[in-house]
């Protein structure tokens, strides 16, 4: 349980320095947490001031950087000048003899990789509303990522202090929109100008924060005025929790509220958040200073420790089988690189230690590729200034400085192949065509690309064969965007960028036979290989999509050495296909028979034999050009329906079906990406600005014949252009 009453909170400013204590390793009390919102609803100042009260930082800075320092976990300039969060720094505190690491998550919707791998390192979350805001689209996509994630939390509606405050309406929110089973475990003490403190719906005590920062903090009873509206909300509380708990339904339906006592409502609590059962609320104002102590002991209290959670493994020798992992410092070592940074002194690996212990001078391994390093030096990170430490246990989060490596890489013991992902990075969907407006910048551009690439695996930068151009591909417009402005900001680089262009794919609808002879005489022995067989759609419910090498042949017509070669020439007939010149995917490669030479066959005749035979067989296989599909959310006022239903629909969309939430509406649908550019601008001006919409990829499908025409046409004229 928490330090009971003031005594402890023994951090009065005259404490600081030896206030935080050194971090205890056992772990029952060690929280990874991560505080997640929408854009301002206040997150990075809630962070602020608990690093504040947990000793940390001598004094608090507001995140739009009125001083000019700007808040502590915002460290990339990018983020000082927008006042928003991108990358997820991660950072430790001490509580009462608890330690939290608090992961910084960024809310924009966009940089979902970032998002997804800070979720996965979190073992539970704070859930930031704003008092007036309330549930916004991004809190929704928020909700989406962590339901998807599992990750426990609780919830604190920030900003009581601002005019309109409604708290117990951002709970229905909560309820309706999100559908989270969530409840008040706190009232405020005034709203507005008035807000002083909060009664705490458990212990029934009122807590009122004084002093410049609000570091001391006042108990007492409950003010008569709120006697019974604390009653009622407790009541509220108790009944949310008996839904979902056994215990406290009996206890409650046999005593009443008498036979709850602190202990068991904890105790209930706790179990119901773990459970993902119950929610529950705290309320408080970060930027005034209210509050923020009573969350920190709410994370303790009702937030898992990593070994409440279940962490599943992929097991590479044994063909990515799950594989449960223990946090049990005696296990052998496992831990994620969630994040990268390329700081002053080389390159700095954020890890999630899973299972076992992580020391210095420990030789680990690169799950997936079996590469060994040794770890040179390991620090505890306090938002861009660090610590060193010799050595961490299980459930602990730190920095390995000199270990090259990419973000999302599994370490583990040399003995065992585990990753923590599965290694398949979703593929792109759109690519663009950028270049320095200044040739002289063209070294410090292709550094940046490297490096932005190295942390950001949905990014690939590659150089045009025929075009010579570099090319940017990654998840959406936002995503290019955001990387074309850090180019700008971060290296001074200005760009100049080129109509961004679709991953389209071929496959073939139809069975076709080939027979292709690749023959070479020059002095000495040539090349001589016949390939012979046929090429056909692979059936919807084929395991891969990409393609299928099959070898029917009867006897050794081609000698059994070559039979690699022959799929590696397919794999690379398969990067360019006939009509476009794009990756093939879904079909069935199937060799029958063939031909070799005693003295004239070898590994690159056949090899060339087999490219020159998918060409034959593909050409006549009736080829077709796929796009990419994208699955389409959009949110919208629902005065707005109409227009929103008919622009998708112009622009070749499916419309699957819509939502009512409260006054707005959820509009899902399916898009072909080449029909989505510029859409974030056109949403916004037709619903004056109150839209939003996310997407993501979701397979590839065929493109309409006059499309398809043009494609092929765009091809022809771009591949004569590159000839001149």
């Amino acid at each position: 349980g928490g330090g009971g009453g003031g005594g402890g909170f023994g951090l009065g400013l005259g404490a600081r320095g030896g206030a935080w204590r050194a971090f205890s390793t056992e772990l029952e009390r060690l929280r990874n947490i991560g505080i997640s919102a929408h854009i301002d609803s206040g997150k990075t100042t809630l962070t602020e001031r608990i690093l504040f009260y947990a000793g940390r930082i001598q004094k608090v800075h507001d995140v739009r950087g009125k001083d000019g320092v700007g808040a502590k976990m915002d460290s990339m300039d990018l983020e000082r000048e927008k006042g928003i969060t991108i990358q997820s720094a991660a950072t430790y505190v001490g509580w009462n003899e608890n330690n939290i690491n608090i992961i910084d998550t960024p809310g924009h919707i966009d940089f979902t990789i970032e998002v997804e791998r800070a979720l996965r390192v979190l073992d539970g979350a704070i859930l930031v509303l704003c008092s007036v805001g309330g549930v916004q689209s991004q809190s929704i996509t928020v909700d989406k990522q962590m339901k998807r994630y599992n990750v426990p939390r609780i919830a604190f509606i920030n900003k009581l202090d601002r005019v309109g405050a409604r708290p117990f309406e951002v709970i229905g929110q909560l309820r309706e929109k999100l559908r989270l089973n969530a409840a008040a475990a706190q009232i405020p003490i005034g709203l507005e100008g008035d807000h002083k403190g909060v009664v705490d719906l458990v212990t029934m005590t009122s807590y009122i924060f004084e002093g410049d920062y609000g570091e001391k903090i006042v108990e007492g009873e409950i003010p008569e005025s709120l006697r019974d509206e604390c009653e009622e909300k407790r009541i509220e509380m108790i009944e949310a929790l008996a839904d979902v708990d056994d215990e406290v339904a009996e206890l409650y339906l046999e005593e009443g509220d008498e036979g709850l006592t602190e202990e068991i409502l904890k105790a209930a609590i706790r179990r119901s958040v773990i459970a993902r059962e119950f929610v529950p609320v705290f309320m408080g104002s970060a930027f005034k200073n209210k509050g923020v102590q009573k969350v920190l002991d709410a994370v303790v209290d009702y937030l898992p420790n990593p070994s409440q959670v279940e962490n599943v493994a992929l097991d590479q020798s044994k063909n990515e089988e799950p594989a449960v992992l223990k946090s049990e410092s005696k296990e052998k070592f496992v831990g994620l690189a969630f994040k990268l940074e390329k700081g002053r002194y080389g390159q700095l690996t954020y890890l999630r230690v899973y299972q076992g212990r992580l020391k210095k001078g420990q030789v680990i391994k690169m799950g997936g590729e079996g590469k060994t390093v040794k770890v040179p030096r390991i620090v505890r990170m306090h938002a861009d200034e660090m610590e060193d430490v010799d050595s961490v246990g299980s459930g602990e989060i730190v920095a390995m400085f000199g270990v090259e490596c990419a973000s999302g890489t599994t370490f583990c013991d040399p003995s065992i192949d585990l990753t923590m992902t599965s290694i398949h990075v979703p593929d792109t969907v759109m690519s663009l065509s950028i270049k320095p407006k200044n040739t002289k910048d063209n070294d410090i551009f292709s550094k940046a690309l490297g490096r932005f690439m190295f942390e950001d695996p949905t990014l690939k930068v590659e150089v045009d064969k025929e075009t010579h151009e570099t090319v940017i591909s990654g998840m959406g417009e936002l995503h290019l965007d955001i990387y074309c402005q850090r180019l700008e900001r971060e290296y001074d680089c200005e760009v100049e960028v080129g109509r961004p262009k679709v991953a389209y794919r071929e496959t073939c609808t139809q069975r076709a036979e080939f027979s292709y002879l690749h023959k070479k005489q020059s002095g000495g022995s040539g090349q001589y290989g016949r390939v012979i067989g046929y090429i056909e759609p692979l059936p919807e419910d084929a395991e891969r999509k990409d393609y299928m090498f099959a070898n029917e042949m009867i006897g050794n017509a081609i000698p059994p050495e070559f039979i690699p070669a022959i799929e590696k020439g397919l794999k690379e007939a398969l990067v360019e296909g006939v009509i476009t010149g794009n990756p093939v995917q879904g079909v069935k490669f199937a060799v029958t028979d063939g031909q070799s030479h005693a003295v004239d066959s070898n590994e690159i005749a056949f090899k060339m034999a087999t490219r020159g035979a998918f060409r034959e067989g593909f050409s006549n296989a009736n080829p077709i050009v796929l796009e990419p599909i994208m699955r389409v959310e959009v949110e919208v006022p629902a005065e707005f329906q109409g227009t929103t239903v008919s622009g998708l629909s112009r622009r070749r969309g499916m419309i699957l079906g819509s939502d009512q939430v409260d006054d707005g509406i959820t509009i899902s649908a399916e898009v072909p990406l080449s029909e989505m550019f510029g859409y974030s601008s056109d949403i916004r001006s037709t619903t004056e600005g109150k839209g939003t919409f996310t997407m993501e990829f979701l397979r590839h499908a065929p493109v309409p014949k006059d499309a398809q025409e043009k494609i092929v046409k765009e091809y022809h004229a771009s591949r004569e252009e590159a000839r001149k």
